[in-house]
């Protein structure tokens, strides 16, 4: 019974003493808002406890700090089990302060964080979107663009150079003016052909060279080496595609701006009521946008930087067009084009054309064209296919003894006839004007042999420098064209204003 009864005294104050603990901590809890300062401790607390006293706490903060001195019976058990060197949310590294000091947050210092969290969760999303984009378009290139895996794609090099074609039409489609690319696209343009050219980095030839062993014997050994075209045009490539680049960066700063066509008329004003603009384009241009300047036209620099770049552009094209022609020139010829050659090439070209290359002492190919009149794109590719179809034809007749001969066969074979063959002499001819109508035409669209040849192309290396040296040359002759037409709009304000 005396058991009992000790026993419920000592539950009674153990409950009273939990209770004037949860007081105190309310109390606590209520004064410890900002701003307040805890009052002094009275002589009657004083007497309650000598060892344990009362912090004030920040009701913003959840941190609860206690000194040595203030460190509780249950505490003391929880700091042996914690380490001091990585505080964590069940042992908090004390504070060495005054009582009266409030614990804050930098506000600045969050803010600072949160915008660095956010810019790295955005550079993380990006990074993964790009690396989804890449993955698709390699499981495409993979796949040779047939997605139902069936294996009815088309071959390997045929489809590098489709996404060569496709990764410039997606940079370079609606950049349309004298300006930097798109700092994206331009880093799109980069990282995505460095994989599409790294596959001629394991394009190589075997060819015989000397070793000398340890006892002084010659051997021959056989060691590979880069493909001698890929090896002598590839870096060239990427020289032209670097000098573009530094082309279009040079424009950042520019006398001329652009206006929408159909916004604009010759007689509208633009940026103000001084300035007029000059909209003179080819109705098959329509969707290009006309360059303006001011009225008294450019300045003495900038004209000299838009000839210059102009210049520079030129000689970019000449060398992307020589080079693309070689890589043509150099593929096989399908045999459904030797196939589909019609059996006279005067059929081909016409009795017109074909009496003037027949009887002519001295032909001249610029002659003829002229007095052929060619009004339209169409109609000169139309005049490049038959020609090109009569040379051939007349080829396989000069060599009639080959059934399927190569272009190196021919060739051989037409040195060695001589001049006196009239067969040669037409097909020699031929292939002046030939040449002499792409050098009038720049623009001038691929012919029907060149389509067949891309078509029917297996070689992976040539079908990459075929691809990129025909988006290299039909952007340097855009930015000729550009150029030029900024140079007519200055020329033309220059004579309305003398």
């Amino acid at each position: 019974m005396r058991l009992f009864m000790m026993m419920c005294r000592v539950e009674e104050d153990s409950t009273s003493s939990t209770i004037s603990a949860m007081e105190k901590l309310s109390v606590s809890d209520e004064n410890s808002e900002p701003g307040y300062r805890a009052s002094p401790p009275s002589a009657d607390s004083k007497d309650q406890s000598t060892t344990e006293t009362e912090t004030p706490t920040s009701a913003d903060s959840f941190m609860f700090c206690r000194t040595n001195s203030e460190a509780s019976t249950s505490s003391e058990q929880t700091d042996d089990n914690c380490s001091s060197s990585e505080p964590s949310p069940l042992c908090w590294p004390s504070v060495k302060s005054g009582r009266h000091n409030q614990i804050t947050f930098d506000g600045l210092g969050l803010k600072q964080q949160k915008q660095f969290l956010d810019e790295k969760l955005y550079n993380l999303e990006s990074m993964d979107s790009a690396l989804e984009t890449m993955k698709e378009r390699f499981a495409k290139l993979l796949l040779g663009e047939d997605m139902s895996g069936s294996g009815k794609g088309v071959c390997t090099a045929v489809t590098i150079s489709n996404a060569i074609t496709n990764l410039y039409a997606t940079v370079f489609g609606q950049n349309l003016r004298l300006e930097p690319l798109n700092p994206e696209k331009k880093a799109m343009w980069k990282r995505e052909m460095n994989c599409l050219l790294s596959v001629c980095n394991y394009i190589v030839e075997f060819a015989p060279t000397l070793q000398t062993l340890p006892d002084d014997t010659m051997v021959e050994v056989m060691t590979s080496r880069p493909r001698s075209d890929i090896f002598i045009n590839l870096p060239a490539l990427r020289k032209l595609d670097a000098m573009l680049l530094e082309i279009l960066d040079s424009f950042q700063k520019t006398e001329f701006w652009y206006a929408e066509h159909g916004s604009v008329t010759p007689s509208s004003t633009c940026r103000g009521s001084f300035r007029r603009v000059i909209a003179q384009r080819k109705e098959e241009k329509w969707w290009l946008p006309v360059p303006c300047v001011s009225p008294g036209g450019l300045s003495e620099k900038a004209r000299k930087h838009l000839q210059q770049k102009r210049d520079c552009a030129t000689q970019i094209h000449k060398a992307a067009m020589a080079i693309n022609s070689s890589i043509l020139d150099e593929m096989d010829i399908p045999d459904s084009y030797m196939t589909s050659l019609p059996k006279s090439g005067r059929a081909s070209v016409g009795d017109t054309i074909y009496r003037y290359m027949h009887a002519a002492d001295k032909f001249s190919p610029d002659h003829l064209l002229d007095c052929l009149n060619i009004s339209s794109e169409h109609e000169a590719l139309d005049l490049a296919d038959r020609v090109e179809a009569s040379m051939y034809t007349w080829r396989r007749k000069a060599c009639i003894g080959n059934s399927k001969p190569s272009w190196t066969m021919v060739k051989d074979f037409m040195l060695e006839t001589g001049r006196s063959d009239k067969n040669y002499m037409l097909a020699e001819r031929a292939e002046s004007l030939l040449l002499s109508l792409k050098q009038r035409y720049p623009e001038l669209s691929q012919t029907s042999l060149d389509i067949c040849k891309i078509q029917y192309n297996r070689d992976v290396g040539q079908a990459i420098l075929e691809s990129y040296s025909r988006v290299l040359e039909g952007l340097a002759f855009n930015i000729v064209a550009w150029i030029e037409d900024v140079l007519f709009v200055d020329t033309s304000m220059r004579n309305q204003d003398q």
